[in-house]
């Protein structure tokens, strides 16, 4: 568990004391039905792990499944991977109740403070005002639209892959870097 820094924001009450990520290895700990629940409301299920998968993945060391607690209640999520040349953002929600409040930016910015590794995250074609808005806030953060092919292997046997964008910071990425993101990182991230 750590805490979140002190921010001097108007009508942002967030305090180190009061907010804190807590990261999970099972899915028996604490807040995480209630994390699971906003995963499944958040997300497509074209890019949602089976429970199952979840929990194998949970063991894996350079996977953080944290969630964000704010005055004792969960407030949202960061799902990420720890790999040698980068971090990767798999996963990331606030509560519903907690939206339009700073929050995500407040994670996201810690968390791109803590560490020099650059940082790569999927987002789903702006195919619509969703979508678009998603991308300008991760624009608004400092990261980078890359266009290059990408797309990510069927999350369940009936389904295809599944065409995504990938965004980078601080700066943006080659195709080649796509080519060794894929090759080196997705048979980790997919595991079946």
């Amino acid at each position: 568990m750590y805490a979140l820094w002190n921010t001097n924001h108007a009508n942002k009450l967030v305090a180190s004391d009061q907010m804190k990520l807590v990261r999970l290895k099972h899915i028996s700990d604490n807040y995480f039905q209630k994390a699971w629940k906003l995963y499944e409301d958040a997300f497509p299920i074209e890019e949602r792990r089976p429970l199952e998968d979840q929990s194998n993945i949970l063991q894996n060391d350079s996977y953080h499944f944290d969630v964000l607690i704010h005055k004792d209640q969960f407030t949202g999520f960061i799902l990420w991977w720890d790999f040698d040349a980068h971090r990767y953002i798999d996963h990331f929600a606030t509560a519903l109740e907690q939206r339009n409040k700073g929050i995500g930016k407040l994670i996201l910015n810690k968390f791109i403070d803590s560490d020099n590794k650059s940082i790569i995250l999927e987002v789903e074609l702006p195919t619509s005002n969703i979508n678009e808005r998603r991308i300008k806030f991760y624009e608004r953060m400092g990261f980078k639209l890359n266009q290059h092919h990408y797309e990510i292997p069927p999350i369940k046997e009936d389904q295809s892959p599944l065409q995504l964008l990938l965004m980078s910071y601080p700066n943006f990425i080659s195709e080649k870097d796509v080519d060794l993101f894929v090759e080196k990182n997705h048979p980790i991230i997919f595991k079946k």
